[in-house]
């Protein structure tokens, strides 16, 4: 089955916890506790993400993590690329190193067409609609 890293799907849930970014920020050890992550690999992850611009975070007393920017206007594309870069949509489906569209393997069109198919849902979904999506969840249970 074909999915986005584990890493990356913890990185989402992570950042559906957090508050706008003018709202005050959260320390590690609490979002990790709220979105079910272990605090050493939170911790790895927000260092990612901090990196690519997505949040903010400071050291200290009044220290913790925010939002860069609001949750609509960062995409799962943003998170994924975050964490995973690139390379898992660049790859040939079946692993062969000479894949291309002048040398195509049986999947390759299949897989160009599904990979951009993917990216472009990924781009539309922000994290404000995963984040409204957990807290729907969270009231079913």
């Amino acid at each position: 089955m074909l999915s986005l890293s584990t890493t990356t799907g913890y990185a989402i849930r992570a950042l559906s916890c957090l508050g706008p970014p003018d709202g005050p920020p959260m320390l590690v050890k609490d979002l990790a506790a709220q979105s079910d992550v272990s605090n050493f690999y939170l911790a790895k992850i927000i260092s990612r993400l901090s990196e690519a611009g997505l949040v903010k975070s400071k050291r200290g007393y009044t220290g913790g993590v925010q939002l860069a920017r609001p949750a609509e206007q960062i995409s799962l594309l943003d998170v994924s690329r975050a964490i995973d870069g690139e390379e898992w949509t660049e790859n040939c489906l079946l692993g062969m190193t000479q894949c291309s569209d002048e040398r195509a393997c049986p999947l390759h069109h299949f897989w160009k067409n599904t990979r951009c198919e993917i990216r472009k849902n990924l781009a539309e979904t922000s994290l404000k609609d995963s984040a409204e999506f957990e807290a729907h969840q969270k009231k079913t249970k």
